[in-house]
């Protein structure tokens, strides 16, 4: 099957909006869907999937592209290995890919390999190994050997080289393995394993690969938890731990923890919508994936000053990924794992269904440091709760949490309202005169890393917009406008790129789609051109508007060039003729 058909039926086999939605909430809008963007932190849904076109588009943070680049972005994977997602997904066989592309898939399909080899290995070394030290840990623990099953918990032998030379015996090489970051060379040239004596847990993404491992020590050596550095196929900050299972249960809500054991307890007492960080506080994306799967969050963090900071944080989080979060407080035990020891998961669910509200949670820890008897105490507790009675202030909500820290302060509501709307409005005013003053003070043009010719060529590059989105909608004027408007009348070098781009799979291939440029473009350059697509779907193109944009460019072309003058060169003439 030649690529381009391929390519097309790969497209046809896996409609954008089927599989957007096992990622995203998708809502109709007419004839398209509409989603909060998975890609940066929407809390309305600004992204659109066009249905006639399939593809999609993000109009707060200008994401965009095809089905492929969907997934290369929500996936963190490179063109080849979202096509393999795609097409096991349809049940497709993939033709070979040649060059670096096959370089860089191959070799993320031996780290996968790799680490589900090593995981076995791991397991193996946990329920059969001559050491004892994994299974008397998990034992201590209280880990069922169902769970340890179901999370492929593993031990690392207290050895240098019995995990690489495993792997060495089934043909893989030092530099493969230590890609995967399983294995390391010393100083003196040797190569060992990477984790030693450390009961093991396997990472899994959402495809169900093995990504990387977590490792945590059984002596007092440092690091106590070892978790996999940043390899082609794992990335910390894009990863929760046990995110599979939690995807899997469809509840739709999560509970959040610090740490791997956490999550096993918890899931082992029949909360199996439990995920926790990768030894990180809670980043943008793993926020966003969450947003994914859920409505609401449980943020069940230790109860220590580390812990409840943390919350905070991750709070701050959620509210920007447009999360509903509430705080879990956990009493007499120091996390989630003791008290389920203590109380049962019976007293956890109590404890959940007291869970605070993140805006309770935080007025309340805004108590900390603050003596509400003295004047002082409650003025100082006042000017902690501004800012947060300020970003609230336009919500439903807000009567209540203002109504709440009034009464604290032993002050009238009115007075407290009168403070915030003031501050609302010198915010603004603020922010209003450092937009100005930026804009005054900033005499370089707007940076555009995709098109930088678009900004000194703002007509012409409207024109090109224009030609594109007009050969996209009308391939069998291709001909025609290839002799009308040959590459080289285009003014700036991206529409150029993009044109030929075009051109040459509308030439070469009667399967022509948006998904044939995914080969040729980056994601972020995908999204440019899903924006443009996107801004004209409703401009009226025909023949003469299109002839019209042909004469703006040709006549840019023939234009004599203009003198292009430095500033250096500029003072050097206004100085001679001072003189």
């Amino acid at each position: 099957m030649a690529r381009d058909e391929f390519i097309e039926r790969l497209r046809s086999y896996n409609q954008i909006e089927d599989v957007m939605s096992s990622y995203v909430s998708l809502k109709r809008a007419g004839r398209n869907f509409v989603c909060v963007c998975p890609f940066h932190s929407d809390k309305n849904p600004s992204c659109t999937v066009f249905t006639d076109t399939q593809s999609f588009y993000c109009f707060g943070c200008q994401a965009g592209g095809d089905v492929i680049t969907f997934i290369e972005k929500i996936e963190n994977v490179e063109f080849p290995d979202a096509v393999k997602i795609l097409a096991e997904r349809a049940g497709l066989e993939v033709p070979e890919y040649n060059g670096k592309s096959k370089s860089d898939s191959e070799l993320r399909t031996k780290i996968y390999e790799m680490n589900r080899l090593a995981a076995n290995f791991y397991y193996v070394c946990l329920t059969k190994g001559d050491s004892s030290a994994g299974r008397d840990y998990f034992a201590m623990r209280k880990i069922s050997p169902q769970t340890i099953r179901r999370f492929g918990l593993g031990y690392a032998p207290n050895a240098w080289e019995m995990l690489t030379n495993f792997l060495k015996g089934k043909g893989y090489t030092e530099d493969e393995i230590e890609a995967a970051w399983l294995g390391k060379r010393t100083r003196n040239g040797g190569f060992v394993d990477m984790f030693r004596n450390r009961v093991m847990f396997p990472i899994v993404n959402k495809s169900g690969n093995i990504i990387g491992f977590g490792g945590r020590v059984l002596d007092d050596s440092k690091p106590k938890y070892l978790n996999t550095g940043e390899t082609k196929v794992f990335d910390k900050g894009r990863n929760l731990f046990s995110y599979n299972h939690a995807r899997e249960s469809d509840l739709k809500q999560i509970i959040l923890c610090e740490g791997y054991m956490d999550v096993i307890a918890l899931d082992q007492a029949g909360f199996p919508n439990s995920v926790a960080t990768l030894g990180t506080a809670i980043t943008p994306d793993q926020a966003r994936l969450i947003r994914g799967i859920a409505d609401e969050v449980i943020i069940s963090y230790d109860i220590d000053y580390a812990g409840q900071t943390a919350a905070v944080k991750a709070i701050r989080r959620f509210n920007e990924a447009g999360v509903k979060a509430r705080v879990l407080k956990v009493e007499d035990a120091k996390d989630p794992d003791e008290y389920l020891k203590k109380f049962g998961d019976s007293g956890y669910r109590h404890l959940i269904s007291k869970a605070q509200d993140a805006m309770s949670f935080l007025l309340d820890r805004n108590l900390e440091g603050c003596d509400m008897d003295t004047p002082e105490g409650r003025t100082a507790y006042l000017e902690k709760c501004q800012p947060i009675l300020q970003s609230i202030f336009d919500t439903p909500g807000y009567p209540v949490y203002s109504a709440a820290v009034a009464e604290r302060c032993r002050i009238p509501q009115y007075s407290l309202d009168d403070m915030i709307k003031s501050g609302n409005i010198k915010t603004k005013r603020i922010e209003k005169k450092k937009e100005w003053r930026n804009i005054r003070t900033n005499a370089a043009p707007v940076k555009d890393d995709i098109n930088p010719d678009a900004v000194k060529f703002r007509k012409e590059s409207g024109a090109e917009e224009q030609i594109l989105c007009y050969l996209i909608r009308k391939p069998e004027k291709a001909a025609l406008l290839k002799k009308d408007a040959p590459p080289e009348v285009f003014v700036t070098a991206f529409h150029r790129k993009v044109y030929e781009a075009i051109m040459e799979n509308m030439s070469d291939s009667e399967y022509f789609s948006l998904s044939l440029l995914a080969q040729v473009l980056t994601p972020d350059e995908m999204g440019r051109i899903s924006g443009i697509i996107a801004r004209h779907s409703d401009v009226a193109l025909n023949d003469a508007v299109i002839h019209d944009c042909i004469s703006v460019l040709k006549k840019h072309k023939d234009a004599p060039p203009s003198e292009d003058i430095s500033d250096e060169e500029l003072r050097r003439k206004f100085s001679s003729k001072k003189h």
